[in-house]
């Protein structure tokens, strides 16, 4: 064990011996020629206990951004990845690397369309191949998902562990990620009047920005990632997870949840920083009440036992409701004539019948559409029923289209 180590020791110590050389100027085939003679293949936690070591050592991590891309280039091909986790479908660390996945799918979008402008450059629309480099561009802003979870989550529990400094040089690489990105698509609303002057956007920018993405890619999957699953528990990873869910994905979906096991479905409803969790997002309280508030129709949920139980109360309900009614009887809230109605609607829904009942009526110079949905779970399993009432009086109006932004007075 002991021997393990001193190798280990010394590895590093090499390492850093040859990123200082990197920073008083060798090329990095130079020391990439150099690592592999000496070391061979570099345990991934290596590389960053030496980057963390010469912070500590009073290097700012500012300067090994500044050489960021050339310990990567260094390092390339010679980091080993031999006992690097694998993570099953679902997992934070799969779905990043699934995000990556289809990053690259976009960047070799980039790549096909700069290989036809620069060889076939008399046989192009420059115009038309700019809109396509301005799509991909678009999507490529979604990065920023996930980014900050790499940021505001992933880094901040490696922080616990006591690991700073790496995460710090790679914040500063997202950034310029994203100025090259934000660049790049302001550039490609430029007008282009010949092929010559797209290849000079593509070599002054789009390409650059492009390679950038990619060595981000390479650094994740070669050094973050591997020494995350190194470090982080169940736990840590299940935090990630739920607030990840928050933020959102970048370009790809998981197809599946993740469970580390032992946790209950109403855990995982839990954000642990007063959101209420739903499959696809979540809200704070105030959120989600001031949403239902504003939106322009009118929602009541009645429980499966028929009592009344939520109203929205916007600025302009079109059936006054009084708090009164929470916890009564849906039947005792109508007139009599028309409990009848209720109550058929009701049976209905809860024997898997029907659905939806749909009525419109002229009501108080309005044109109201009233809709009634039975809630169901995902077993199919009668939940209550929803009252959704709207005044349609301004669609039945409506003729033609509006594609222009206009403020209705």
């Amino acid at each position: 064990m002991s021997e393990l180590i001193n190798n280990s020791s010394d590895r590093i110590r090499k390492l850093k011996s040859l990123l200082l050389k990197l920073h008083e100027g060798n090329t990095a085939e130079d020391i990439k020629t150099e690592l592999s003679g000496l070391l061979g293949s570099v345990p991934y936690g290596e590389v960053v206990q030496a980057e963390q070591e010469l912070i500590d050592e009073g290097m700012p991590p500012s300067e090994i951004q500044k050489y960021c891309d050339m310990h990567s280039q260094a390092l390339k091909d010679n980091i080993d990845l031999t006992y690097a986790k694998e993570v099953p479908e679902g997992h934070p660390v799969h779905t990043m690397k699934m995000e990556n996945r289809a990053i690259e799918s976009e960047l070799s979008a980039l790549r096909n369309i700069f290989i036809k402008v620069k060889f076939n450059s008399s046989d192009i629309n420059p115009e038309a191949e700019l809109l396509k480099i301005r799509s991909v561009f678009n999507h490529l802003m979604d990065i920023e998902k996930h980014y900050i979870k790499k940021e505001n989550i992933i880094f901040s529990i490696l922080e616990t562990y006591g690991i700073t400094g790496p995460s710090t040089v790679m914040w500063g690489k997202d950034d310029e990620v994203r100025s090259f990105l934000k660049s790049s698509l302001s550039l490609s609303e430029e007008a282009v009047s010949d092929s010559a002057i797209l290849q000079g956007f593509i070599d002054l920018m789009f390409a650059p920005a492009a390679d950038a993405v990619n060595e981000m890619i390479d650094k994740e999957e070669k050094i973050l990632f591997p020494m995350c699953m190194d470090k982080f528990t169940d736990l840590d990873w299940y935090d990630v997870y739920k607030q990840g869910n928050d933020v959102g994905y970048c370009l790809y979906v998981p197809s599946s949840g993740w469970n580390p096991g032992g946790l209950t479905s109403t855990d995982a409803r839990e954000t642990g920083n007063g959101r209420i969790r739903f499959d696809t997002g979540s809200f704070s309280v105030e959120e989600l009440e001031s949403l239902l508030n504003c939106v322009p129709f009118d929602i009541t949920f009645v429980d499966k036992d028929d009592k009344v139980k939520f109203f929205s109360h916007g600025k302009q309900r079109i059936f006054e409701r009084s708090k009164a009614i929470i916890g009564r009887q849906v039947q005792y809230c109508h007139p009599p004539s028309s409990v009848h109605i209720v109550n058929k609607i009701l049976d209905d829904f809860k024997s898997g019948r029907q659905s939806e009942a749909k009525f419109w009526i002229p009501f108080r110079g309005m044109f109201v559409h009233i809709s009634y949905y039975a809630v169901r779970d995902e077993n199919g399993n009668y939940l209550g029923t929803a009252e959704v009432t709207q005044d349609i009086t301004d669609f039945k109006k409506a003729e033609g289209e509006r594609r222009l932004l206009t403020y209705d007075e």
